[in-house]
């Protein structure tokens, strides 16, 4: 990405909502993913950064280094999609994009 590190989590997504579109790349933004408890359904949502490909959660985060809690929303973000793969992107970690692929 040609922004390099250093800027907020939002200019980060909508760099990738323009990229992906320029690519043709199917994404979602922050879709709100519906929970449920015992069958009911809940207020609460979870809003992943982006669906890609309607297979792959893509988690952003502009931190300096990616924690256990980040790992631990993609986790809960699987579950909830029933999706298998996910892609946590760190545009915060210099001097380069850290990564990380999780799989349900």
């Amino acid at each position: 990405m040609e922004k390099g590190c250093g800027f907020l989590e939002a200019v980060y997504q909508e760099c990738l909502e323009m990229e992906f579109a320029l690519q043709g790349v199917p994404f979602v933004p922050q879709a709100d993913l519906m929970l449920s408890y015992k069958g009911q359904p809940l207020r609460q949502k979870y809003k992943p950064d982006f669906v890609v490909f309607d297979k792959v959660i893509l988690e952003i985060k502009a931190v300096s280094q990616l924690a256990d809690e980040h790992r631990a929303h993609v986790h809960n973000y699987l579950k909830a999609t029933g999706l298998r793969v996910a892609l946590l992107v760190n545009f915060g970690h210099y001097p380069k994009v850290e990564h990380e692929r999780i799989i349900r």
